[in-house]
């Protein structure tokens, strides 16, 4: 089953809610990212859950192993059912994200940020980069060696990483726009139809939702086109 998590990016803690509110039960999944979590704290996940919505805490951990296992125990303290570290932290980090968490908090490994191409993986690695594929296929790997529970990736990605993991590894697809919307910062973008025949369990979609004139709206026609897709797969 495929589903919607809504990112709550470029909100503060008040508009967050009140944008949650008046979408209602159309979403039962939220994204808190970096910059709301850093302007609202834990608050914003408890508000969120006493709202009976699951929550996707997209943090990217990535720090010594002790560290990222604390941030980890506090999360799964929290009831946070996604949460997601950097697989470039390595397998001693990877590994103690996955002991740290509880059975209700999965642990997903990012891959390649769908803002970067290969030419900016170069500069940052310092080493030719023939593929962004070879990449993330060797970052999915070890986070399915290591035990986590999924990978964060692109629609790129998950059409080959589906087939070879098969369906016990979670992919969840940043980088979704429905046709001709805005790329913003992203560059390897798909349309939620395309993420659903690449068999992505989780489509993160932000402002093509929250900066909609009407978001219920938007929404719902995006649903739409998960479940016709869905239907034809």
């Amino acid at each position: 089953m495929t589903d919607v998590i809504v990112a709550l990016d470029g909100f503060a803690l008040d508009e967050a809610l009140a944008f949650v509110d008046r979408l209602d039960t159309a979403s039962s999944w939220y994204k808190v990212g970096l910059e709301l979590f850093t302007r609202a704290g834990p608050r914003v996940v408890e508000e969120l859950s006493g709202r009976g919505k699951n929550v996707f805490l997209d943090l990217k951990l990535h720090d010594i192993p002790n560290t990222v296992a604390a941030a980890v125990r506090a999360a799964a303290a929290l009831d946070v059912q996604l949460l997601t570290v950097h697989g470039v932290g390595g397998r001693a980090m990877l590994e103690a994200a996955r002991d740290a968490a509880d059975e209700r908090t999965k642990v997903l490994a990012v891959t390649v940020l769908t803002s970067l191409t290969a030419s900016d993986l170069e500069t940052v690695w310092g080493r030719e980069i023939t593929s962004i594929r070879d990449e993330v296929a060797r970052l999915a790997e070890m986070a399915e060696d290591v035990g986590v529970d999924g990978v964060v990736a692109s629609v790129l990605e998950a059409s080959w990483l589906r087939p070879a993991a098969g369906d016990d590894l979670l992919i969840v697809t940043p980088g979704i726009r429905p046709a001709g919307g805005d790329r913003g910062d992203q560059r390897r973008v798909a349309t939620p139809t395309d993420a659903v025949e690449a068999g992505s369990d989780y489509l993160v979609i932000g402002r093509s939702v929250t900066r909609a004139d009407d978001p219920l709206a938007a929404l719902e026609a995006i649903r739409a086109e998960v479940a016709l897709a869905l239907a034809d797969r």
